[in-house]
């Protein structure tokens, strides 16, 4: 075995995205991309009181996927396909937006209501020329089919989101070759991560703090490692104090020109252009019925923080 080693590490910083909730951006900021993986938001941890939950209204996308992975509380889908439901913690929906979608992610009407703590990530996926116009698909996946390995010696546990880990594979499917681990190492425990040769990779601390690679590079929550491109294993070590919570990504370089545009990802700039017509002009789906409230929710969230003192806190 070959072990990879670190060849950029950063600490991601806290700021505010869409309609105003917290994100640290570990990919798609610093380090602005690992191909096939455009960008990863780490959404809170954020503690909302009542009438306080922010989400993302009505927006679309075309030409790559969306992950949503909901750590606590929990995300109200709804989409122009007529697809609709709750994710709650646990829960991860892979959405391939490939010819385009327009869809809305806000909090359950629970959390709105009562307020709580809120935690997920948001992984962008890009898809190859060839897939970039395919149908969209939806995946939402309870944490009850998501494979949870137990790592030997009571060392922790590796939940298998995508691709596999020792075998045993994801029951979610890709649309290209892509691993995505959470993986969970209790005080003192330390172990080599497999990743396919040749994958591109990057390894991102959510919580806790540890050791990563055989560079031994202490590592805090927040702060992602991009792997070298060559190896076949990684090495990962929590601290003697603390558990360490890790997402490891890999994946099949796709190696095509990226043009970007907000909620866009294609070939071309003339492709982007034509996405945006698309769009304005109904071709991705159109409204979803309950458009103006859930604007109106998001801003009067917004307000309702910023009057308590908690925008602040966030």
């Amino acid at each position: 075995m070959t072990s990879r080693t670190i060849e950029r590490f950063e600490t991601s910083v806290k700021k505010r995205e869409g309609g105003g909730f917290m994100v640290r951006r570990p990919v798609g900021d610093k380090i602005s991309i690992v191909d096939p993986f455009l960008m990863l938001d780490h959404l809170g941890p954020t503690d909302y009181g009542p009438g306080e939950a922010v989400g993302a209204p009505d927006h679309p996308h075309r030409g790559f996927e969306t992950v949503t992975y909901v750590i606590d509380g929990g995300v109200f889908h709804q989409d122009s396909c007529g697809n609709s439901g709750n994710l709650g913690p646990g829960w991860v929906q892979w959405m391939t937006a490939g010819s385009g979608v327009v869809h809305s992610e806000m909090p359950t009407e629970e959390l709105l209501k009562n307020g709580g703590r809120m935690e997920g990530f948001q992984l962008w996926v890009n898809l190859p020329k060839v897939l970039k116009m395919s149908p969209p698909r939806y995946q939402d996946t309870p944490p009850e089919k998501l494979p949870l390995v137990q790592i030997p010696d009571e060392k922790g546990s590796v939940k298998v989101i995508a691709g596999e880990y020792l075998g045993v594979a994801a029951a979610i499917e890709t649309k290209i070759p892509i691993m995505f681990l959470d993986i969970t190492l209790n005080k003192g425990a330390s172990i080599d991560v497999p990743i396919p040769d040749k994958y591109n990779a990057f390894v991102y601390v959510w919580r806790g703090e540890g050791m990563l690679g055989n560079e031994k590079q202490h590592a805090v929550h927040g702060q992602v490692a991009k792997l070298s491109e060559t190896g076949d294993v990684f090495y990962l070590e929590a601290s003697a104090n603390h558990n360490m919570h890790v997402l490891v990504l890999a994946g099949q370089p796709i190696n095509e020109p990226i043009v970007r545009n907000g909620p866009f990802v294609m070939n071309t700039q003339e492709e982007i252009i034509q996405a945006f017509s698309d769009y304005k002009s109904g071709k991705l789906g159109g409204t979803i019925e309950g458009a103006d409230e859930r604007y109106a929710k998001t801003k009067a969230a917004v307000e309702k923080s910023k009057s308590t003192g908690n925008w602040d806190k966030q």
